[in-house]
């Protein structure tokens, strides 16, 4: 049964299992932006996070008092929060929240199991994008770049019409006028960039298997964004090129795809940590036997041939489990013949 909660004002948490997703959204965005995919995510099974940075959610003021390194801050509590609920994480973003996704999986290594990237932008340079805004590149310093304002223009990330009417009078139902939603100071854009920047130079420590979903028609960034990070990431990595959405792509026409994608790859991550798990436990049993037949030797005592099997092992693998059980089994055995034999 899917459960909602409100944890802080704005975020989303939906409880499922002890698999969960940690979700960012974008600057100056809001879960909503992710709660088709949560939900969907939910109804797998999953316990899904979405929260609610600091800053955001309300004026454009209160962005620009806030640092990216905040940002990431709101980011590590949604994590230490989720890992206390669940036993494997995975982290994901849309668009700049990919960044903080990133450095999260960089510097938690052994708390992040995979990774999940919802057009990454590196910076804005999609085709709506004005060509002027390239010389934001020259800004240096947060006091002069907020004597700049920027705003984002049509179509806003969505390709469907109807979707981005309906997605433009939920954000204005909520009170928040259309400029808080799409405008942006210049040292919020300065504060993203020295963030991408950040998040460009750990890609290579980010081991954990990857999946990026990007549209090849995206309005605010580049499709080379994403082939930027496939081929600098330092795990492996699986891309997803949509062809009929725009940047928004948890909410554009491909929905659906991102979803049914999103639920094999997380899939994929939980069965490769459960076999990492067991390839664990099977170690840790034999080893204990090898030394438990050492020890006996020593005291002139005959070795047992029961190697002990975890549990976990047979039962979640079936009769293939019980093979593979067997063939260590033998193995050992032969092993122990063979050190008697040279003894």
């Amino acid at each position: 049964m899917q459960e909602r909660l409100e944890v802080r004002d704005g975020s989303l948490l939906l409880s499922g299992g002890r698999v969960g997703v940690l979700l960012i959204h974008g600057l100056g965005g809001t879960p909503v932006e992710l709660q088709f995919v949560a939900q969907a995510l939910n109804r797998a099974g999953y316990t899904v996070y979405c929260p609610l940075l600091i800053g955001h959610g309300g004026s454009e003021e209160l962005l620009n008092t806030t640092t990216w390194t905040d940002w990431y801050n709101s980011v590590e509590e949604a994590h230490d929060f989720l890992k206390q609920r669940c036993d494997v994480v995975l982290a994901g973003g849309l668009s700049a929240g990919v960044n903080l996704a990133v450095l999260l999986a960089a510097r938690r290594p052994r708390d992040v199991h995979g990774c999940i990237f919802y057009s990454p932008t590196f910076w804005p340079n999609g085709w709506a994008i004005p060509w002027y805004f390239v010389f934001f590149n020259l800004v240096r310093h947060k006091w002069f770049a907020n004597l700049i304002h920027l705003r984002e223009c049509a179509p806003y990330g969505i390709k469907d019409e109807r979707i981005r009417r309906f997605v433009l009078d939920s954000l204005q139902r909520n009170g928040r006028p259309l400029e808080d939603i799409f405008g942006r100071r210049g040292g919020t854009v300065l504060e993203f960039r020295w963030m991408a920047k950040a998040a460009r130079q750990v890609l290579r420590q980010v081991k954990q298997s990857s999946l990026i979903v990007h549209a090849r028609e995206d309005d605010q960034s580049h499709i080379s964004n994403a082939f930027l990070m496939q081929e600098q990431l330092g795990g492996p990595t699986e891309v997803m090129v949509l062809d009929d959405s725009y940047h928004m792509v948890t909410l554009d026409r491909q929905r659906m795809d991102v979803v049914d994608r999103t639920l094999w790859f997380i899939d994929r991550v939980v069965q490769r940590h459960l076999n990492r798990n067991d390839a664990d436990q099977v170690t840790q049993a034999e080893a204990t036997a090898i030394e438990s037949s050492q020890a006996g030797r020593k005291w002139g005592v005959r070795p047992s041939y029961a190697v002990h099997i975890p549990v976990a092992l047979t039962l979640s693998r079936g009769g293939g489990a019980i093979r593979k059980s067997w063939e260590i089994l033998r193995d050992f055995g032969q092993r122990w013949v063979w050190g008697v034999a040279n003894a």
